[in-house]
Order: C-alpha cells, then sequence, then structure tokens
C-alpha cells in the first residue's frame, strides 16, 4: 500500500472512535469492518449468540484507498448482524429428539410443530378444539418470550391426523387469528403420538424491526 493511503487508513482507523468497530486490511489488499468483543458463547436455550465477524468487503469497490463515514460503517454492521436466540417450553420431546420450541433470527421467528400438550403436567385432552386452544397457549408463550405476539405472525401451517376434525378448530383460530388473517396451508398427515390430533407451526416477524 503506497505512503498515502496508510495515511489515509491510520486517520480513518482513528476517527472510528468506538472501541467496538476497526478497519482491518485482509492479506489480498481488501478491506473489511469488523466489530470487535461481540462473541458470546451459547450455553444453552434463550442464549442469544454471536460473532466477531467481517461485513463487508469493500476492495473491489476501493482497491487503493478505503473511505468509511463512521455513521454509515455502524448502519452497514446492524444491517449484516442477525442475533440468534434459542426458545424452550421445557418440553421434553425438545431434549429427547433435538430442536427448540422456537428461533429468533434477526426480526424473524420460527415456532416449530406444536402440539395440545399443557407442558407443565404433559397432558393432553382428547377434543380437538381443547387441544387447538393449548396448541395457540403454547405458541402464545414462546412469541411472548421471543417479544412478539400473535399479531407478528405472517404464516401458519395446520397439520391434522384428520381432516373432518379442522371445522371444529376454525372458531378457536378465529380468536387468535381472525384479526391477524395470517397465509395458511392445512395438511392431513400422521403425527408422533395418537392422542395428538393437531400441530401448529408459526412464522411470525417483528413489525417493531421493520
Amino acid at each position: 500500500m503506497r505512503g498515502s493511503s496508510r495515511t489515509k487508513l491510520r486517520a480513518l482507523q482513528h476517527d472510528l472512535r468506538s472501541p467496538l468497530r476497526e478497519l482491518v486490511m485482509a492479506d489480498n489488499g481488501t478491506a473489511a469492518l469488523e466489530r470487535k468483543g461481540m462473541e458470546s458463547d451459547a450455553k444453552g436455550p434463550g442464549q442469544a449468540t454471536g460473532s466477531s465477524r467481517p461485513i463487508a468487503d469493500i476492495g473491489k469497490l476501493f482497491p487503493q484507498v478505503y473511505m468509511f463515514a463512521p455513521i454509515g460503517a455502524e448502519r452497514l454492521y446492524q444491517g449484516t448482524m442477525r442475533m440468534r436466540k434459542l426458545i424452550s417450553s421445557r418440553s421434553p420431546f425438545e431434549a429427547d429428539i433435538g430442536y427448540s420450541r422456537a428461533v429468533v433470527d434477526g426480526s424473524w421467528i420460527f415456532v416449530s410443530g406444536t402440539t395440545g400438550f399443557d407442558y407443565r403436567t404433559m397432558t393432553i385432552s382428547d377434543d380437538v378444539a381443547t387441544q387447538t386452544e393449548q396448541t395457540l397457549r403454547n405458541i402464545g408463550q414462546a412469541l411472548e418470550e421471543a417479544g412478539s405476539s400473535f399479531s407478528d405472525v405472517v404464516r401458519v401451517r395446520y397439520i391434522l391426523r384428520s381432516a373432518g376434525d379442522f371445522e371444529a378448530c376454525w372458531p378457536v383460530l378465529r380468536r387468535y387469528l381472525g384479526s391477524v388473517r395470517p397465509a395458511a396451508t392445512m395438511i392431513e398427515a400422521g403425527l408422533s403420538d395418537p392422542r395428538m390430533k393437531i400441530e401448529i407451526e408459526a412464522t411470525a416477524r417483528r413489525q417493531s424491526d421493520g
């Protein structure tokens, strides 16, 4: 790198006063903006994870002189970094099979297929409408833990052992989702436990995140 370029780079690094931001030169002469101090080793469900990572290779755009406004660089970082959080309902199924009740990825929340078990007692009703009610309560708890609610739901999938049971679920579904009107699909399929009559999967996007 020429002397004038090095001088400009040092001036830019000095201007990025926050200890969390640093301009890093890669071996191939490209530049990457990297945030430091973001490592967080997840120890279990419910913990956000992140990593120190390069977020923009601008060497191809500016092969000799690398210019960033500090505010623009920070916005670029925020737009690229995605926080991942695992949410558990403490259902034994999650530990036995190896999945999370929900995963938060940035503004998106993906709720796993959920059934009508009361996870505190591990009991389930024989009535499909009652199962639907408990299923939606379980989903609502996961959404709340993710900082969201049913108003953010954009997609649902209903999986029923018998399609003939679906109409009995409609009044409950309208109560929870009637004002939201998410995209929806109903599937008839076998479920993993003969006591289960309905399973619901949901996807939400927090509106507050844009």
